[in-house]
């Protein structure tokens, strides 16, 4: 478990940077440079993010059931998991209608990643890992919405096509991870 917390210590911490400390990224920008800064960040996510899958495995091999796990929950993770894949996928197709109103749907794709995830599971391990990046998501999206308001932020309006390709490739997608990339890299099967 210990390689899971530091994981998510390291991975999160390097994420939440402009949510507790965004003055100091600024400084710290402008003095080293803007590929210093990415590839120290860069270097640190990935090491983070290795420990948290390595952790996350070694914790599965022995896991603490927390409460018993509850069918239905299963079954309402999975239209909550394809919500978050069509908000992920509004993060990056131009000017679709979900990220002209939510501003920030990555966050919000992580959110209902998370949440679903915390319904369908039920081992300490799974609380430490889904119950930190919903945490984190729910303070990454109040520190931009404030980030927003203060530089008086403006999302171009969506347009038809861009929100219906939005919800085409967010929806093949979570087909795609939900069928066969689920099980294939995570060795489990969601259906």
């Amino acid at each position: 478990m210990t390689l899971l917390v530091l994981g998510l210590l390291l991975f999160l911490g390097v994420h939440s940077v402009r949510i507790v400390a965004d003055p100091w990224r600024t400084a710290t920008l402008a003095r080293v440079g803007d590929k210093a800064w990415k590839g120290v960040y860069t270097l640190l996510a990935i090491a983070g993010f290795g420990l948290i899958v390595w952790g996350y495995s070694l914790a599965r091999q022995a896991p603490v059931a927390l409460w018993a796990p509850m069918v239905w929950a299963r079954h309402l993770a999975s239209p909550l998991t394809l919500a978050a894949f069509i908000l992920l996928a509004a993060a990056y197709v131009p000017r679709n209608g979900l990220k002209a109103r939510l501003h920030h749907p990555m966050l919000l794709s992580v959110k209902l990643w998370a949440f679903a995830h915390l319904l369908a599971n039920h081992t300490l391990a799974d609380l430490l890992l889904f119950g930190s990046f919903l945490l984190w998501a729910v303070l990454a999206f109040r520190a931009a919405s404030r980030r927003d308001a203060a530089a008086g932020t403006v999302y171009p309006a969506g347009t038809a096509v861009g929100t219906a390709a939005t919800v085409v490739a967010g929806a093949a997608a979570w087909a795609g991870f939900a069928l066969w990339a689920h099980a294939a890299w995570l060795g489990i099967r969601p259906f």
